[in-house]
């Protein structure tokens, strides 16, 4: 079948598929508790050395919406069928990190490339042929990881509580009309979360003290209201329960394009593209599978998939930029330091966490 018509076939599953649980697995979306579904064999441990095997485990935060289609359409192409776990990014990792020594899970799809970076001695290199047209700055030197997508974090409204006075930056979100409204997940459970604090400390100088006090006075204005995940975040504005939050781009848009009365704000002080990554969990069973799912998810017909049915940003130098986004280049973008982020996590979440609970 020619490419094109496939990529159309695979657009119509995105209609048909989106936010159905036919993977082959039980899905989930990201900050939801982990499952197995038909994974739930994974729970057995897996016979070493296995070879000839036609399945593949997926450790996943990604929404259903997106991950459904996708996999559904590696299945019925390769035949390999794929077991899914669902989780918060942040849970996935302890969960590889455990089961280390007898590894579960064959691919991570889902997190920030500074988080995975904590956690590399779980992850192996694995430069696939479709890393050529991905810039540097979205993969791993080392192949340790491939980043899927490039999504800037933004600040969402609800255009009918929020009529008046539309903040323009990250410090809009500090006027005290804001206090206990500000939707904001937390950064120890949702990976996204805790690179948009790095975003927010890097904005108002990250190893200042500005960059603390920012990060103090909006513990303040958010009055005891974290929650649990990353995609409560945008539902809950959508929704009206918040007026305002900080989220993630292309799930803003997503709630615009579908009606709802939300607005997005690319904050003045400057924003960063996180990095979703896709990377290979070291010693795995079915490696082999792995890397064609992989070498999938980052081939140009998926990745235009992603642009045009998904409105997420490719990372592929060959794919179209996203129509109806802000172009990159009129998006303030920060200077970044991904080794502070990614070796100091611990730290600066420990750091957080005594201002949420008033530690001096």
């Amino acid at each position: 079948m020619k490419k094109i018509a496939r990529l159309g076939a695979l657009s119509l599953l995105v209609l048909a598929l989106a936010g159905c649980g036919s993977t082959g697995g039980t899905s989930g979306t990201a900050g939801s508790g982990a499952g197995t579904g038909s994974g739930e064999a994974s729970k057995e441990p897996k016979e070493a050395g296995k070879t000839g095997s036609q399945s593949v485990s997926l450790y996943t935060s990604f929404p259903s919406e997106i991950m459904n289609p996708i996999v559904k359409e590696f299945q019925d192409r390769t035949g390999i069928k794929v077991e899914i776990v669902t989780g918060g990014t942040g849970e996935l990792y302890k969960r590889i990190d455990a089961e280390a020594a007898n590894p579960q899970g064959d691919v991570l799809w889902g997190g920030a490339a500074d988080s995975l970076e904590l956690y590399k001695k779980n992850f192996e290199s694995y430069n696939s042929p479709e890393s050529a047209h991905i810039a540097a700055p979205y993969k791993s030197p080392t192949g340790l990881w491939t980043a899927f997508t490039i999504v800037p974090q933004v600040i969402m409204y609800n255009k009918d509580q929020v009529k008046d006075q539309v903040p323009t930056g990250w410090s809009g979100l500090l006027d005290p009309k804001f206090k206990g409204k500000v939707a904001f997940a937390d950064p120890s459970k949702a990976s996204s979360s805790y690179f948009q604090l790095t975003i927010l400390l890097t904005a108002f100088e990250k190893n200042g003290e500005k960059g603390w006090d920012y990060a103090k006075k909006l513990v303040s204005n958010l009055d005891g209201k974290l929650l649990s995940g990353s995609s409560a975040v945008p539902k809950a504005i959508a929704d009206g329960e918040f007026p305002i939050g900080i989220t993630y781009e292309e799930a803003a848009y997503r709630y615009l394009t579908g009606g709802a009365p939300v607005g997005i704000i690319y904050p003045e002080e400057g924003t960063l593209f996180a990095a979703e990554t896709i990377a290979l969990i070291k010693n795995s069973k079915n490696a082999d599978n792995g890397k064609k799912f992989i070498d999938f998810l980052l081939s140009k017909e998926v990745q235009e998939l992603v642009s045009t049915d998904f409105k997420r940003r490719s990372v592929r130098d060959d794919v179209k930029a996203t129509e109806g986004l802000l172009p990159k280049e009129d998006v303030k973008v920060l200077k970044y330091d991904p080794e502070w982020t990614g070796t100091k996590q611990k730290e600066i979440l420990k750091q957080f966490q005594d201002i949420v609970i008033g530690k001096p």
